[in-house]
């Protein structure tokens, strides 16, 4: 086995020969990646089957859900990829660019962040998407995945890898971390002079343990506890067509619905009809005035705010949009909300005044993707303010330098 200290060596090593490749070259290699993919698709699947026989019991049906793979979903990640070569390079804009009374000229341009690591969990499509958008942006890129993963990760990345080499860019471009115990996590937490960038990808623990415990800088991704608020003057049938999509369609995923909140006046139509519509296969979590007109299960103290990633919503109504804001910004981890409304006053007192990475107006909170946004994919959903904020694509895996041209000038 590889130590991670090697790895760590390694991928220092390899980012100079990434400096100044042509985003022709890069995409060629990207493109190589999706192809191989493809071809791979057999060997991949056999190992994630053997992850998730491993996994069943120990795991969350829903969350085997997370980590299993089929034709289709490699198919996506292979076209995933392919969107990105589609995308301009993120590289040598110039952001800014001032001219100096004393004949200076300075330019702010756009580079690569350098070494990117990413620490997550049991969704091996992670790997491709972390892989290609690092490469795109001109970053090596070191991956950590789970455990539970771990044989699909390794066959994803010998893919990819495959791809990377064979248009004559270095292997260790990306690597796969081969120790899955805490203890590789934590070594890149502190690899201070070998990652630039650490980002964790999962639940609130990993997260927590990155945010608090890293010596390298560290972007911080978000639990995902998303609100729906349905306003007094909603369309009913499009709010319950946004409720059911937000909930049931992918409940393992962070962009999916945890909270509904009603206004008072039309929960008395809308509850009845959604728990009709959807009470077979979700346990509405009711509070005191919710569980009056519908039932369902009481409400527990720590409920709106817990992320469930299950077939579970927590349900609540209040008597204003300004109710419902001040109810977001208490419990909301600021990645998605969405108000349905007819008013658009109401609209934009709700996304001038909630605090989040993603604010809809009516519609579902499962379009906050990369691919949705139309990024490609993305690394991640930051839900903080610095460096970067909503999905992480390949302008965000960038930083800039400023590059001052004169004729002589002293100061």
């Amino acid at each position: 086995m590889t130590s991670t200290k090697v790895i760590l060596e390694n991928a220092r090593a390899a980012l100079p020969a990434l400096c100044g490749v042509s985003d022709e070259k890069i995409n060629l290699a990207l493109l190589a990646m999706s192809e191989a993919l493809l071809s791979d698709t057999e060997k991949i699947l056999a190992a994630n089957e053997a992850d998730c026989e491993a996994a069943r019991g120990k795991i969350s049906e829903v969350m085997i859900d997370r980590l299993h793979l089929s034709p289709e979903r490699i198919r996506q990640m292979a076209e995933g990829i392919r969107e990105i070569t589609r995308l301009p390079s993120p590289l040598g804009r110039v952001l800014d660019e001032v001219n100096r009374p004393n004949g200076l000229n300075i330019k702010k341009i756009s580079v690569p962040l350098g070494v990117i690591a990413i620490i997550y969990e049991s969704r091996p499509n992670v790997t491709s998407d972390a892989a290609a958008l690092a490469l795109k942006s001109g970053n090596v890129c070191i991956l950590r995945g789970g455990k539970e993963a771990y044989r699909s990760s390794r066959a994803v990345t010998d893919a990819l890898v495959r791809g990377i080499t064979s248009v004559g860019l270095p292997a260790n471009a990306l690597q796969l971390v081969e120790d899955t115990s805490r203890e590789s996590a934590t070594e890149l937490m502190r690899a201070r002079g070998y990652i630039d960038m650490l980002i964790p990808r999962g639940g609130a623990g990993l997260i927590r343990a990155c945010v608090e415990n890293a010596l390298v800088p560290c972007l911080e991704t978000g639990t995902g506890i998303c609100h729906i608020y349905v306003d007094k003057s909603a369309d009913i049938d499009m709010a319950l067509d946004i409720i059911e999509n937000a909930k049931t369609s992918r409940p393992s995923v962070c962009n999916a619905a945890e909270v509904l909140l009603v206004h008072e006046d039309v929960a008395g139509e809308l509850l009845p009809r959604l728990k009709e519509r959807i009470g077979d296969r979700v346990e509405l979590r009711t509070d005191r005035r919710a569980y009056a007109l519908i039932g369902g299960t009481p409400l527990g103290e720590c409920d709106f705010d817990t992320e469930f990633l299950d077939y579970i919503l927590a349900v609540g109504v209040v008597g204003s949009t300004a109710e419902a804001i001040e109810h977001i910004g208490r419990h909301s981890t600021h990645h998605s909300e969405c108000i349905v409304t007819e008013d658009e006053a109401a609209a934009e007192e709700f996304v001038t005044a909630v605090d989040s990475a993603a604010v809809y107006v009516n519609a579902s909170t499962r379009f906050t993707d990369g691919g949705e946004f139309g990024l490609g994919c993305e690394m991640g959903i930051s839900t903080q303010k610095m460096h970067a904020r909503g999905p992480l694509g390949i302008r965000e895996l960038t930083t800039y330098k400023y590059v001052i041209r004169g004729k002589g000038q002293i100061r």
